[in-house]
């Protein structure tokens, strides 16, 4: 199977486009949120807070959902190898693996076997790139709130 140079080449395709489409929607998001933190700079510092942390959790909800339909396509419409204990490639099933491989939690469950396991090993160190840069994102929106709050000596 890993012979088969069309197989690994659509798979290769596929993972550069669903880490592409992921990346550039992280940024856009993150771009965003910071465009409408500029503008409304005055007050509302916790609900602010609160908004960039639901928005951040739906951004890689959506990015865990790009992931596992690109494995539902990949699973459905090409012998790319499959996942052990994934009884059928429905589009839940994918994304329940995504969600795992993408937060590198990996309960075991599923398995990639075959040439998916390129989109799988890439999914978890994207996830966790991504996770680490939303986390470094709200480091920095909470520190400018606690500037905002109580003044650059962190006093008041």
């Amino acid at each position: 199977m890993y012979d088969d140079w069309p197989t690994n080449i659509m798979i290769a395709c596929a993972t550069v486009a669903a880490v592409g489409l992921v990346i550039v929607l992280h940024y856009e998001v993150l771009s965003r949120i910071v465009d409408h933190n500029r503008r409304h700079a005055e007050g509302a510092g916790r609900r602010r807070l609160v908004a960039v942390n639901l928005w951040l959790l739906a951004l890689h909800t959506v990015e865990i959902w790009i992931f596992g339909v690109t494995y539902y396509l990949l699973l459905n419409l090409a012998d790319v190898g499959g996942v052990q204990g994934m009884h059928a490639h429905g589009m839940l099933d994918s994304v329940y693996f995504s969600a795992m491989v993408y937060t590198t939690v990996g309960f075991g469950d599923m398995i990639p076997v075959g040439p998916i396991r390129l989109l799988a090993g890439t999914e978890a160190l994207v996830g966790l790139m991504l996770i680490t840069w939303s986390a470094s994102f709200t480091y920095l929106e909470m520190t400018r709130y606690w500037k905002e709050r109580h003044g650059p000596g962190g006093e008041g």
